[in-house]
């Protein structure tokens, strides 16, 4: 099991987005380099479609969102947490 975390940028993500990003940057680094962070990125559409990312635990996503500076700082305005049921990598 897997857990995959949406995020539904805000309607202001253009000029919040960049002002944060280096924080957010830096702790997916943190993240993906203890294992905490499996995948992440951005769909096609970024400002409309958002992004997501993968973790092995919910435990290390719900660690992530609670100090993202995204999250923090309204660059999305909702995010959801789901089991995936990964069934081939």
């Amino acid at each position: 099991m897997k857990y995959v975390l949406f995020y539904a940028p805000a309607e202001d993500v253009m000029e919040k987005a960049p002002l944060h990003f280096p924080a957010h940057q830096s702790r997916i680094g943190q993240f993906h380099d203890r294992g905490d962070l499996l995948m992440v990125g951005t769909f096609g559409d970024p400002v409309n479609q958002g992004s997501m990312a993968i973790f092995p635990t919910r435990e290390a996503a719900e660690d992530f969102v609670a100090g993202d500076p995204f999250v923090l700082e309204g660059v999305v305005r909702s995010y959801e947490i789901r089991e995936w049921d990964e069934v081939l990598s």
